[in-house]
């Protein structure tokens, strides 16, 4: 019998970042960046930004807001110090609403910290339209 696939070391610095989040503990979250960690959000670009601290002011809003919110890594590739990284974060709001964001963040890793993302995860949206009122959004928004 083969011997058990160990995952690349960039991909055990995600794999820490899921078991430091799902452990609600801030401090191992924020070790998982670089102090000049750069935050790249190309569908947003204005929610850009660079370093550690703002982690730490991010995490820390979601774990007060969000007390049970859970992340699951639904699928993870590492090319180099590149990691591709499919996520699934959920939890319940104070209000009772479900939290629940999904997609794409693609990481940078160098010396076993994150220096770099291209964060793609959005909230999902459980609109009732389907796919042709989708793409009529996206080429004539204003017939919406």
């Amino acid at each position: 019998m083969p011997e058990p696939v160990r995952p690349a070391a960039p991909i055990r610095v995600i794999q820490r970042l899921r078991d430091s989040t799902n452990a609600h503990d801030i401090d191992g979250i924020v070790s998982c960046f670089a102090s000049g960690y750069r935050n790249e959000t190309p569908a947003h670009p204005a929610r850009g930004f660079v370093g550690n601290d703002r982690v730490r002011r991010n995490w820390t809003q979601i774990l007060a807001a969000i007390p049970d919110v859970s992340t699951k890594i639904v699928s993870c590739l590492a090319d180099g110090d590149t990691v591709w990284s499919e996520w699934e974060h959920q939890g319940t709001r104070p209000d009772g609403s479900v939290h629940l964001m999904r997609g794409v963040i693609i990481f940078t890793v160098r010396e076993g910290r994150i220096v770099a993302a291209r964060f793609f995860l959005e909230p999902v949206d459980e609109a009732t339209d389907g796919i042709d009122a989708a793409v009529r959004r996206q080429i004539r928004p204003e017939a919406s």
